[in-house]
């Protein structure tokens, strides 16, 4: 069964204007589904994935011959395994600068990343894919969210229904199969991802602590960096933990969403917040296996949070939109908090999160130490579990969960 991508629309575009397009995404997140379904049933197209062992280093030892056995129009799946192959690919593109020639997928986005910005500069579209959205789970329509834009339909949830998906999370495997378990997907997931991402890239002596260390991750998920504290939970040093942790944002498991600064603005904390980009593999690996449990428990708040955040960041990142200027948060050093401030021409749109039905204008009492920025402030939100839209005042509304 395959689930339409709201991505879909614009892997077409770029690849009407690029001869190359990459999706990047983490492991299980549906980027060689996708591109099959998308463009492998074009006249001409073929497939070849770097997985196995033989092509891969064919690829990597001999990326002439790769290219000729393999000519475009293409599809070279986890191409992070040979980057030699890219200067070879840019050859043929200047040869032949056709658009749509090579479609480029891989799951370690920081090498990936590297490798395509210098040798593919000019060459190519590229795009973030995630787990499915709520759009594509529930088949709605998907828009970047802003508070003064959201869908006019919502769909009808209840605290249950919210949990019940943030515990099973929204990997396309764990969607389509309903009676797969957390614990056996995840359980594999986590073995394969350290067996073909963490230790291509870096010699791990001790496996458990790395586990040790991702679980830590997940159990502050919506919480702000401290390295010192994950990794003394973890049996490593903060070096280590700076190190393991940037390992989990480029293989596309983790986002961290910076702190709102500005020049003329003091008092802001520095560190970014962390956000793990599947709810379902942050509750499995902080060891929750049952969605009533979470619900009530004092993690609760911050899986919602995550939920809401990283289904925002879907949304942007399936319009082709790079999230990481547009997106920030606000904290200072008394503890005044705006979850999250959506930044678009000049103009910031204030968000708090709340696992709530009814949070009441006390969720907005921070809003007001935006007033001293020198930026526009736009309408504000509350995305929370109540069942109506609602406004709070004359600029700041109430959003359900529903509408997004």
């Amino acid at each position: 069964m395959y689930i339409a991508r709201k991505i879909e629309q614009q892997a077409v575009y770029l690849s009407e204007h690029f001869p190359a397009v990459v999706i990047a995404g983490a492991r299980q997140t549906g980027k060689t589904t996708l591109i099959r379904n998308l463009i492998g049933i074009r006249e001409g197209m073929t497939y070849v994935t770097l997985d196995y062992p033989r092509i891969r280093e064919l690829a990597r030892n001999d990326p002439e011959l790769f290219l000729q056995q393999y000519p475009a129009p293409v599809i070279i799946d986890e191409v992070q395994y040979a980057p030699e192959l890219l200067p070879y690919i840019k050859i043929r593109i200047d040869e032949n600068r056709k658009n749509g020639q090579y479609f480029l997928t891989g799951s370690q986005m920081f090498r990936l990343m590297k490798n395509v910005s210098e040798s593919l500069a000019g060459r190519v579209g590229i795009l973030s894919l995630y787990a499915f959205s709520r759009a594509e789970i529930y088949g709605t329509d998907e828009t970047p969210f802003l508070p003064g834009n959201v869908l006019k339909t919502k769909r009808e949830e209840t605290v249950i229904s919210v949990f019940d998906r943030i515990f099973r999370g929204c990997m396309p495997q764990m969607v389509i199969d309903p009676e797969l378990s957390p614990e056996a997907y995840f359980g594999e997931y986590i073995q394969t991802y350290i067996e073909r991402d963490i230790r291509d890239l870096i010699e791990i002596k001790n496996e458990s602590k790395f586990l040790r260390f991702i679980s830590c991750a997940a159990a502050r998920t919506g919480q702000e960096v401290n390295l010192s504290d994950m990794g003394k939970d973890a049996g490593i040093d903060a070096k280590t933990a700076d190190s393991w942790l940037s390992l989990l944002v480029t293989s596309g498991l983790v986002y961290l969403l910076s702190p709102y600064s500005k020049n003329t603005i003091k008092r802001i904390v520095k560190r970014p917040k962390l956000y793990f980009m599947d709810t379902g593999l942050a509750c499995y690996l902080s060891l929750w296996n049952n969605p009533r449990v979470l619900e009530n428990s004092a993690m609760a708040g911050a899986m919602f949070e995550t939920y809401v955040v990283s289904e925002i960041i879907k949304e942007y990142s399936n319009k082709g939109i790079d999230v990481r200027s547009r997106l920030a948060y606000y904290r200072d050093n008394n503890g005044r908090e705006i979850d999250l401030m959506i930044i678009e021409n000049g103009t910031i749109y204030p968000i708090e999160i709340k696992k709530s039905a009814d949070p009441g204008r006390d969720a907005l009492k921070n809003f007001s130490v935006l007033e001293k920025l020198p930026d526009h402030i736009g309408e504000g939100a509350v995305i929370c579990l109540s069942p109506l839209a609602y406004p709070l005042d004359s600029k700041n509304k109430v959003i359900p969960i529903g509408m997004i």
